[in-house]
C-alpha cells in the first residue's frame, strides 16, 4: 500500500495517509476540517519479498525435481 502526501488549502497543514490504492482521496484536512489536496510524490518502490531460492516451491520450471541449470529455457518452460 502507497504512502500519499496532502496539504490543507486553508492551514497549510502537511501530513501523509497510508492507504490502498482503491481507498477514496481525503478531502478534509484532520485539524481544521478545510479542503485539502493530495501531493504527488517521487513515486513507491518496489519490494521483493522471498530468498530468490526456487528450492521451496521445486524447479524453476514448476516441476518437483531442481533443473541442473534454472531456468530451464529463456521463457520457463521446462525443455526436457
Amino acid at each position: 500500500m502507497p504512502t500519499y502526501g496532502y496539504e490543507c488549502e486553508t492551514c497549510g497543514y502537511k501530513f501523509e495517509k497510508f492507504q490502498k490504492m482503491s481507498d477514496p482521496p481525503i478531502t478534509k484536512c484532520p485539524k481544521c476540517k478545510g479542503a485539502i489536496r493530495r501531493l504527488m510524490g517521487p513515486g513507491t518502490g518496489v519490494i521483493i519479498k522471498g530468498s530468490g531460492d526456487n528450492s521451496a516451491h521445486g524447479a524453476c520450471c514448476g516441476r518437483a525435481e531442481r533443473c541442473e541449470k534454472p531456468p530451464c529455457s529463456d521463457d520457463g518452460v521446462c525443455k526436457r
